[in-house]
């Protein structure tokens, strides 16, 4: 099962580290990259921007991913320093930097030969917080090109593989389709019968296709209509967590993260049975959970949420690595008298609608909002977020237990709840990310307690009706 949590959580066994940043003649090369005319992704741009605010933060505000596992034998050095280079060469969200002038983004793009990862010198580390210190201090920050390094650590017959990543190259299935493409292109190197790479797409292709999209976009196209429905159908604002937070004032809130197991396989079965009985699939089942759960707590009787969708759309893509996601929305109307079965099949119908959203950003529709408009959503904005991923339909999936996959982030920023449920052979997990904050622990508590309930419920009984009480506590 892969492990999840904050880098703080990692805990490499000591071993002898040798780490591969990009070459002083790489960096100086890609510095004088010319600029591309194809700008960042909707998503990019954000986070960008929302970097620049708060590089005096005295912390890490961006999100540093960060990638672990193991591969069997002793390490060829040069073998790995190959497969490294191939890896990053081939995926074009490494090859390019972005910089900002008179509040203006813009790509420079490098051409791959310049890629050129080296291994320095090998050192035994000793425990595993001096090497998570040695991982996150080596790794520049999202204005860098550079802005991610690789390394190993070596044990007695067998060697952990990590690539840490700014969110501003990968996304959760990115994370995955790296541990298989770096262990594909290693085995390539140090075998002469490893079966050729996956062809990959392009992520400034896709991005020059969000701009296509993005620059017809007016007013009277029917996403644009639908996105301004439902921020005016919710007062002209974003959702918000349905619990209190403690939020501060400041500009930001430093990130906590839990996880909890949520159900067993069998458990998981039923309710995927009870999902596809009333016409949806798990997916759904676990958007209209967390519509039950909103609606418990704040008695609103619709359920207006955020949920991740792939926008990878051609095969290519999806052995692609980059940030390959947008955020769609998910509705559903939920009164005293709903239940699980009554929701779950308009939930995916929504859903369904949703998809066809993903490739218009609600970052762009706020830009078309007219400025009399009684929309009102502030810069860097933040949205909660659930997540569904079936982990055993990922390329490589049925590996990742045998390898110990794990996948971390650092502790940046957290302003809103990000949900992930993740679904595993071996059970489903949910995970949280959160503001740490005395408030906001006692709200996950709440939070969590519902979740299992209402998940157990639905695998024993096939239904769930929401519960009057909560909304008494």
């Amino acid at each position: 099962m892969i492990n999840f949590g904050l880098i703080d959580e990692w805990e490499p066994s000591p071993g002898r580290v040798t780490s591969w940043v990009a070459s002083l003649t790489s960096v100086a090369a890609a510095g004088h990259a010319p600029t591309h005319p194809v700008g960042p992704s909707y998503q990019q741009e954000a986070y960008l921007r929302a970097a620049q605010r708060h590089e005096d933060a005295g912390f890490r505000f961006g999100r540093l991913c960060l990638l672990a596992f193991e591969i069997r034998g002793e390490l060829d050095v040069d073998a790995m320093t190959r497969a490294i280079n191939v890896f990053l060469r081939r995926h074009d969200t490494f090859l390019s930097w972005f910089s900002m002038d008179d509040d203006v983004v813009t790509r420079h793009v490098i051409d791959p030969s310049i890629v050129d990862f080296v291994p320095t010198d090998s050192t035994y580390i000793s425990s595993s917080q001096d090497i998570r210190e040695h991982v996150e201090a080596q790794t520049p920050g999202p204005f860098n090109w550079d802005c991610f390094t690789l390394g190993t650590i070596e044990h007695d017959g067998r060697f952990v593989v990590y690539l840490a990543a700014d969110h501003l190259n990968s996304d959760g299935i990115s994370q995955a389709l790296s541990c298989v493409d770096l262990m594909s292109a290693y085995q390539r190197e140090i075998s002469t019968d490893a079966p050729d790479l996956m062809p990959v797409g392009s992520y400034i292709d896709f991005c020059r296709r969000e701009r296509d999209i993005s620059r017809e976009l007016t007013l009277e196209t029917p996403q644009v209509r639908k996105w301004i429905e439902l921020l005016e159908e919710n007062d002209g604002e974003l959702p918000h967590f349905p619990l209190d937070l403690g939020l501060s004032t400041a500009d930001y809130n430093r990130s906590a993260f839990t996880t909890v197991d949520l159900m067993t396989p069998e458990q998981a079965e039923r309710v995927d049975a009870a999902c596809h009985t009333n016409g949806a699939g798990f997916a759904a089942g676990v958007l209209a959970i967390a519509g039950l759960v909103s609606h418990e707590f704040t008695n609103r009787t619709k359920y207006f949420g955020f949920t991740p969708k792939n926008t990878r759309s051609t095969a290519s893509e999806f052995a692609s690595v980059g940030w390959f996601t947008n955020l769609i929305p998910v509705c559903v109307d939920i009164t005293d008298g709903s239940s699980f079965t009554s929701i779950v099949e308009a939930t995916q119908q929504s859903f369904n609608e949703g998809k066809t959203m993903s490739e218009v950003s609600l970052h762009r529709v706020l830009e078309l909002v007219p400025e009399d408009s009684t929309i009102s959503v502030p810069a860097g904005w933040s949205v909660p977020m659930v997540s569904y991923l079936d982990v055993r339909k990922l390329p490589g999936g049925d590996m990742f237990d045998k390898v110990n996959f794990s996948v971390f982030g650092n502790r940046g920023s957290s302003e809103e709840v990000f949900i992930w449920v993740n679904r595993f052979p071996e059970g489903t997990k949910m995970s949280f990310l959160y503001p740490r904050t005395d408030e906001a622990e006692t709200s996950i508590k709440l939070y969590v307690d519902r979740m299992l309930e209402i998940f157990s419920t639905i695998a024993a009984t096939g239904d769930y009706v929401p519960s009057v009480a909560v909304l008494a506590k």
